[in-house]
């Protein structure tokens, strides 16, 4: 058992970045999602719900820097003042931009975690990791959605350990497709129909370290 993949999401509901390693500590993934975007006229932080524009953007680190890639291809820093103002105009709305380094999960202070037999048991239309958003994609000697019987205990992932929180319940953003934002509410009725709109385990730091792509798993 081993970690498959690792991924990070800079700017919430923009497209992410796969990662060879990953540092976390209590707040989950420094940096996870720790930026946003804020509707001035809604008064509301922006998802893809909202926006579904914001996923054709797509958000890396660089060092301690933010950069993001507008879906013509432009990298801008995060603070580039030009930034905010591309980003509105293509929004087609006011916006601010808004940064926390606790994270703005929807789950506070969490990792995600999901598994590829559960993946692999999706139907093929909508088997994209993407979709869900996961920080640690795992390879796992175990059966599809045995991970939704774990919560309440630990598992070792190299040096670092976690809490095992509960079952993911899944809102409307993996419907979108990541590369046309297309909606496709048959993944949440599916999800809905066969395994309660659960998908992945949420889970928290209690060990913290780096995690590493091939690092050895096991759950205690």
């Amino acid at each position: 058992m081993r970690i498959a993949s690792l991924h990070r999401w800079p700017v919430k509901s923009m497209a992410g970045e796969a990662l060879g390693a990953l540092e976390v500590d209590w707040r989950g993934a420094p940096g996870d999602r720790a930026r946003a975007v804020f509707d001035l006229d809604r008064g509301q932080r922006l998802t893809a719900r909202q926006a579904p524009r914001l996923l054709a953007w797509a958000a890396r680190f660089e060092g301690d820097e933010v950069v993001v890639r507008a879906p013509d291809g432009t990298d801008r820093a995060w603070d580039d003042p030009s930034f905010g103002a591309a980003l509105a105009a293509d929004l087609g709305r006011e916006v601010r931009l808004d940064h926390d380094e606790r994270g703005m999960q929807d789950l506070g202070e969490t990792l995600l975690l999901t598994t590829r037999a559960s993946l692999e048991a999706v139907p093929e239309p909508w088997r994209d990791l993407r979709r869900f958003r996961t920080n640690v994609h795992l390879q796992l000697d175990a059966p599809a959605w045995a991970e939704e019987r774990w919560e309440g205990r630990r598992l070792r992932l190299g040096e670092v350990e976690l809490e095992l929180l509960h079952p993911c319940e899944r809102c409307a953003i993996p419907t979108r497709d990541p590369d046309t934002q297309a909606k496709d509410g048959g993944l949440a009725r599916w999800l809905a129909r066969e395994h309660d709109t659960l998908f992945g385990i949420n889970a928290r730091v209690v060990r913290p370290g780096t995690l590493r792509v091939g690092d050895p798993v096991s759950l205690l």
